[in-house]
């Protein structure tokens, strides 16, 4: 089996899209194995040569940014996000669908002028050379990631999200 055949084959999603996602949840799952290795690596240096990694806390709260907002477009894209639906029976197919268009309208305006106002800060920590305490690692790259990735959840909520409300809803 080729390559290109086992990601189609594994993903469900069509087109270049496909590649995306397959590429952000490679970036998640090789930054989830290095996180494992560098626990393991702060464990044992801890308790077997007691000396620590230095700056484990740091790698692992920019590791664990990364992941999170790795996986956020492509949970986005799936429709993977936790849904309330308790007055559905109550109310006609119709209406659903308008509040499911006004709600994947207002989360991706919000994910927008979040995104930003992440970015001016990821902007102002770079021009003001802000590092991480121990590693000195520029904090505004990961920011700037930050508020890249919730562009294009952004973007993937209002045209995924509502292609699927219009077209792919459950009547």
């Amino acid at each position: 089996m080729t390559f290109s055949a086992w990601v189609t084959a594994h993903y469900e999603e069509k087109g270049p899209v496909i590649w995306l996602a397959f590429f952000l949840e490679l970036i998640a799952a090789v930054t989830l194995f290095l996180l494992m290795m560098l626990t393991c690596a702060d464990v044992f240096g801890r308790y077997f040569l007691s000396n620590s990694v230095d700056g484990t806390t740091e790698l692992t709260e920019m590791a664990i940014a990364i992941m999170v907002f790795a996986e956020m477009p492509v949970i986005t894209w799936r429709g993977g996000h936790v849904v309330v639906d308790i007055l559905d029976r109550m109310m006609g197919s119709t209406l659903i669908k308008i509040l499911g268009l006004v709600a994947a309208f207002l989360m991706s305006t919000s994910l927008y002028f979040l995104a930003v106002r992440i970015f001016e800060l990821a902007e102002r920590s770079l021009r003001r050379s802000e590092v991480t305490e121990f590693l000195q690692f520029p904090t505004g790259y990961v920011v700037e990631y930050i508020a890249i990735m919730s562009w294009i959840t952004a973007a993937l909520m209002i045209s995924y999200g509502v292609y699927r409300l219009l077209f792919l809803s459950r009547d």
